[in-house]
């Protein structure tokens, strides 16, 4: 899996920038998957958020079903392990979760418009929790901002050619606990499955866990890097791109025994209403 600079992708010299778009270029083409380095979100902003989901999954029960996501039409809030079943054989996955998105007034048109989009999120009921998220989505928003303009360029499109399409996007952040498997033959913490949207960034602990299927079939580790991004392209780009750019199978397994995992996928989509014609 390859690793990837941002400090280079955005670099004032032309040739460093050149060098590095291709790398990503070629990233996109053959695997779909690569570490993101040098992405300027804060270290001590990604401890908190770690921090913050700790103890928000730590919470008794009851405090985290009052937001529980089925009660939520746009699809914001609590996710209780074992409701989603990825992988269409076998377990469902040992997670729970935790989404947010845009938080827009019911009073917002494309609320009305688009109901189970757009509107409200559900929110943790500890203020500094939900702040921390604010200042990651944001931080990380700015990431894949700078991302898809180096994916455009690298594709010889207008460097605005995918970030125009995110005024009212639909991004979601998604906090995930894997907890210790409940038993040695459940290993199944996410199933195999291909991300249905633009592109993936996943802030992953060192714990392990996360395996990507390349081209022949493998599955391989994505072994934790300290300080990178694992990013991946989902099914909406490689549509976008005329499938130039692939969307990857991957699939996380269930922790040991005592072994607790967190990971924060942020889920980049573009406007709702975005015409996603294929790139000639």
């Amino acid at each position: 899996i390859p690793l990837i600079d941002l400090s280079k992708l955005t670099h004032h010299k032309e040739a460093v920038r050149r060098r590095e778009l291709k790398a990503l270029d070629k990233a996109c083409r053959d695997i779909g998957f690569f570490y993101l380095t040098n992405t300027g979100i804060p270290k001590a902003l990604r401890s908190r958020l770690v921090r913050e989901a700790k103890r928000f999954f730590a919470q008794p029960q009851e405090v985290k079903n009052a937001i529980d996501i089925t009660h939520c039409k746009n699809h914001r809030g609590y996710g209780n392990i074992g409701e989603e079943q990825l992988d269409e054989v076998g377990h469902a996955d040992w997670k729970e979760t935790f989404d947010m998105a845009l938080d827009l007034p019911t009073s917002h048109p494309l609320v009305a418009k688009y109901p189970s989009m757009y509107g409200p999120n559900q929110n943790p009921s500890d203020p500094t929790t939900v702040e921390v998220l604010q200042d990651y989505y944001v931080a990380a928003f700015g990431v894949a901002q700078a991302l898809l303009t180096a994916m455009a360029q690298a594709l010889s499109l207008a460097d605005d050619f995918f970030t125009r399409c995110f005024t009212d996007h639909v991004t979601v952040l998604r906090m995930i606990h894997y907890p210790p498997r409940p038993s040695k033959d459940h290993d199944n913490g996410a199933g195999a499955h291909t991300d249905y949207g633009c592109v993936t960034l996943l802030l992953q602990d060192q714990v392990g866990g996360l395996e990507v299927k390349n081209r022949q079939g493998e599955w391989l580790d994505a072994t934790p890097i300290e300080d990178t991004l694992v990013v991946n392209i989902g099914d909406l780009m490689q549509r976008w791109t005329n499938d130039v750019y692939v969307s990857t199978a991957h699939r996380v397994r269930a922790s040991f025994t005592d072994v607790h995992r967190y990971s924060f996928p942020f889920f980049v989509e573009p406007d709702y209403e975005t015409d996603v014609s294929c790139v000639p």
